[in-house]
């Protein structure tokens, strides 16, 4: 089903309500340079229609099936970013999905998503930041950071290490390294702190029960290496927070699935989208909508 795309912006979008294994399926071979998604973590959450409690065998062999089409749909020089977390009951899902993709995807990068965090100055002073969700227990630690896995095809993607690069502390070291060429720049690393903005009430707030700060996408876009022609895809849509990044940095287009309606509306509203859900669109109007996209260049 097609929820019909709108150029109100300089980015087009492509919104389906339809399941992203049937919905890839449309996607011409190597038809989008990016993906940046966070399925299901199989905790039981309630999605409306996805079932969120499979076995460990059904949700890795679904796990695989919907890899496959976003394998497929990708380029050969694309970046797959995908954000999954463990839990203190099933800490090893994330290397259990990472082991069932191996045979698809090369593992470029291992990215940690750091929610909250205490530190201690030089000074001695005891900083702590973020948000996470607390844990009642006497055998687990509090869980304040989830994985940012940069897969590829062949493991030799460019990527732009200083598109989300950060500033020398030492400020000596900019006429000391000659890779620097002068910048005050450097490779921010594989550890991302990105909080989530404090919220008063959930429901109206984060009506999702489980998704990423806007800024985690915009970052993945920009160590892929932003350019104005890419066009990104999420599977697992939700609120649209991959939509936004991708609008705020202007690329040529996106792509998204999502089988909640109401999820849907609410992309098509902070997007400031016109219309409502479309239904009943046959797939061949979805392939021609789709064959309009033109992805960047190898």
């Amino acid at each position: 089903m097609l929820d019909n795309f709108a150029m109100q912006t300089s980015t087009r979008f492509f919104l389906f309500n339809e399941d992203c294994i049937r919905g890839m399926r449309k996607i011409p071979d190597q038809g989008v340079n990016l993906v940046v998604t966070s399925p299901p973590y199989n905790r039981g959450i309630d999605y409306g229609q996805y079932d969120d409690n499979k076995t460990k065998e059904a949700y890795l062999g679904w796990t695989l099936q919907w890899a496959t089409e976003a394998h497929r749909a990708l380029s050969e020089t694309g970046s797959l970013f995908l954000n999954i977390g463990g839990a203190p009951s099933n800490p090893l899902l994330p290397h259990e999905v990472l082991l069932k993709l191996s045979g698809l995807f090369i593992l470029q990068n291992t990215i940690h998503w750091i929610k909250a965090i205490t530190v201690r100055t030089p000074e001695g002073k005891e900083i702590s930041t973020g948000h996470f969700k607390p844990i009642t227990s006497k055998r687990f630690v509090n869980d304040c950071h989830e994985y940012i896995f940069h897969l590829t095809k062949t493991g030799t993607t460019r990527i732009d290490r200083l598109g989300v690069g950060v500033a020398y502390a030492d400020k000596s070291n900019i006429k000391r390294w000659a890779h620097t060429r002068g910048r005050d720049r450097r490779c921010r690393g594989n550890n991302w702190y990105i909080p989530y903005k404090t919220i008063r009430n959930a429901d109206a707030e984060r009506p999702h029960p489980a998704t990423f700060p806007v800024e985690l996408p915009i970052m993945c876009i920009r160590l892929h290496g932003w350019r104005s022609d890419l066009v990104m895809l999420d599977p697992f849509l939700g609120i649209g927070h991959s939509a936004l990044a991708a609008k705020q940095c202007e690329i040529q287009a996106f792509i998204g699935f999502e089988t909640n309606a109401e999820y849907l509306r609410l992309v098509r509203a902070n997007l400031g989208l016109s219309g409502s859900a479309q239904t009943g669109h046959s797939p061949q109007k979805i392939d021609r909508a789709l064959q309009g996209l033109v992805p960047a260049p190898l």
